[in-house]
């Protein structure tokens, strides 16, 4: 540990020579990790957060590869008419598992490295505030990626990333694959939920001195605002899929219209946990360019109040939509008119938002640096998909280019065009802060334009596709269907796109390993992570700041006299930092057993047939390990640091 002292103290004892003994795990077989343990043992058992974070970021951009090669051999297929790239049932295969991949498995993940690296540093914390939960919310992560991958070796799920019921139930899906999906997304969503009471928690207990709700960054309050809308929507994507579970493996009939089932209540479930999941999705991205724009533009954010106020009002409002999913169900005429209102009233804060940014880039000092570039993008393209959005707003229109391509167009506009350009824009931003390396600009420019180019070209013909109305999930067509041409400039953009993707994850590989180091503050930025050294120390600041204004680090640069502060006073028992632990990896490892377990239920699994033994040997892991973590106690040492 640089600059300072080390010092193992059980945190909660006195130090007698019993506790000073390494603490054991697994019935006192395995030693439980100390300072200075193997790099890989170290990360498979830490509790930090940036490590955490890292760990989210790299297992996100792997599937975020995954995901985008399951695009471009979808778009291969329709590359021409009547082409036979890839059978029918392998092309549904695609689009479900892509959809899904880069829902849960790549945009989701991005959010949370960001949330566990960031929000910690910028709210002034030395952690989260459980961070075994953290450790656990990853494993869990990375169980349920595992599981919905693993579907590939037998049956991959062909309905939809909606799966809707009853297509999805046995008697019109069969086979396995929608058993790996349903208990993959229950797993993942376990993981979510953790994460999100873990996030609350710490926002609202742990910031430093001086840091009021109304002085925290923007990308900490969306951090805030998305973690409640995962814990409110989750549960009723959960209920929906229990129910599916139990309709196609234990006789029930709860979307079997012969039984007394409904099948609209799929829907219902789904969209109400499907359209927040869109703000889930792309709240971190609008916090992120709020951090970005005034940094590169030199001045604060324009109307910080009202983008806050703004954010949290979408948050609300995203649950209050769901059925502009769903007017060609036949909801009737109240119920869609309703819907069809609130769905234009959303546009409001979103426009307010795009205004305060225009805002704040007027009269500003821009610096077109890589991570500008790529907010300026989200910003364009974003309101491509918004104005594209307004329209399914009205009900005659939506009828018309429902399960169209046009409907494919605006939302990859939304969540590729918008999403994904902020997460990269986050990644150049805060790569310095991350690994103490700048990220080349001159390469990060080349990839942004081929991104930029490729995305535009993929996915704008698309509208033009919808309203000749070629339909989506469609696995070819005809030749004289006047389609050929859109189609085939389509792919090519989908091809440039990818380019620009394997460019940039290529960049973020090689800047980790050969980077050219930077100093502290390299951007000149305004937020408090960037008031420690790049990367940080395990405990994060040697003295937790005290905060007398918004941009702490900006004011401390350029602010008046009385908005400046400098460090806390040092604690007089030096910093406690928690042990590793091996029981959330180990409980995660059971809820994948779990699931597997329910998966192969009385199916034959590599030469074992059984019913439900995987299932409780994976309930047995799981819960003895919670028993043993709670027992296990964070222990650690504490450090005596004397500057960052």
């Amino acid at each position: 540990m640089a600059n300072g002292t080390t010092t193992t103290i059980p945190h909660d004892s006195g130090h007698d020579a019993e506790h000073d003994k390494p603490q054991r795990s697994f019935f006192r077989l395995v030693q439980r990790p100390q300072q200075g343990c193997h790099p890989v043992i170290d990360w498979l058992t830490t509790v930090d957060h940036k490590k955490i974070g890292i760990m989210y970021g790299a297992f996100a951009l792997l599937f975020l590869l995954v995901g985008g090669v399951e695009a471009l051999m979808i778009r291969a297929q329709l590359f021409l008419p009547e082409n036979d790239f890839v059978t029918a049932r392998l092309y549904n295969q695609l689009f479900t598992m892509h959809g899904t991949t880069m829902i849960f498995l790549a945009v989701m993940p991005l959010n949370a490295a960001f949330f566990n690296y960031m929000m910690i540093l910028q709210i002034g914390a030395r952690d989260v505030a459980f961070p075994r939960l953290n450790a656990f919310s990853l494993w869990s992560f990375v169980a349920g990626a595992v599981l919905i991958n693993l579907s590939w070796f037998w049956e991959a799920f062909h309905g939809g990333w909606f799966g809707y019921a009853p297509l999805s139930t046995k008697d019109y899906n069969p086979g396995m694959g929608a058993d790996f999906w349903i208990l993959s997304l229950q797993i993942l969503g376990v993981a979510s939920l953790a994460a999100s009471f873990n996030f609350i928690t710490t926002i609202l207990n742990m910031r430093a001195p001086g840091l009021k709700m109304m002085r925290m960054p923007v990308f900490t309050w969306m951090t805030l605002i998305t973690s409640f809308l995962i814990i409110l929507a989750f549960p009723a994507i959960t209920i929906a899929l229990v129910e599916l579970m139990f309709d196609r493996h234990f006789g029930t009939h709860f979307f079997d219209a012969t039984f007394g089932g409904k099948p609209i209540l799929w829907q219902h479930l789904f969209w109400i946990f499907g359209h927040p999941e869109v703000y889930i999705l792309i709240l971190p991205a609008m916090g992120i360019v709020s951090e970005v724009l005034p940094t590169f533009s030199r001045k604060p954010l324009f109307g910080y109040p009202l983008i806050v106020m703004s954010g949290a009002f979408i948050g609300f409002l995203g649950f209050a939509v769901w059925s502009h999913h769903m007017f060609t169900v036949g909801l009737g005429v109240v119920a869609t008119t309703a819907f069809s209102l609130m769905t234009m009233l959303i546009a409001i804060p979103t426009g307010v938002k795009i205004f305060n940014w225009i805002g704040t880039l007027w009269g500003g000092k821009i610096h077109f640096t890589t991570p500008m570039l790529y907010s300026l993008g989200f910003i364009w393209m974003f309101m491509m998909g918004g104005f594209t959005g307004i329209m399914h707003s009205s009900v005659p229109v939506d009828h018309q280019q429902q399960d169209s391509y046009f409907v494919v167009a605006h939302f990859h506009y939304v969540l590729i065009g918008g999403a994904l350009f902020a997460l990269f824009s986050g990644i150049y931003y805060w790569m310095p802060k991350m690994s103490g390396k700048l990220m080349n600009e001159t390469w990060g420019k080349i990839s942004f334009w081929i991104m930029f180019f490729g995305f535009n070209l993929a996915f704008f013909p698309m509208h033009l596709l919808g309203m000749a109305g070629m339909p989506r999930r469609t696995h070819t067509y005809l030749g004289d269907m006047g389609w050929n041409e859109w189609n085939m400039w389509s792919t090519a953009g989908a091809m440039i796109l990818g380019v620009g993707i394997g460019s940039a994850v290529v960049q973020v590989v090689y800047t980790w390993a050969k980077g050219k180091k930077c100093g502290m503050d390299p951007w000149d930025a305004r937020t408090l992570e960037w008031a420690t050294a790049n990367p940080p120390k395990d405990y994060n600041f040697a003295r937790i700041p005290e905060i007398n204004a918004r941009d702490q680090v900006w004011a401390n640069k350029y602010g008046k006299p009385e908005e400046k502060s400098g460090p806390g006073e040092p604690e007089p028992h030096g910093i406690h930092m928690p042990d590793r632990s091996w029981y959330p990896m180990s409980a995660s490892f059971g809820l994948f057993m779990v699931g597997l377990g329910m998966v192969f239920h009385k199916q034959n699994f590599l030469g074992w047939d059984h019913t439900l033994e995987m299932v409780y040997i994976g309930g047995g892991i799981l819960l003895l390990s919670i028993y043993l973590w709670a027992l296990e106690g964070p222990r650690g040492y504490h450090v005596h640091p004397e500057e960052d």
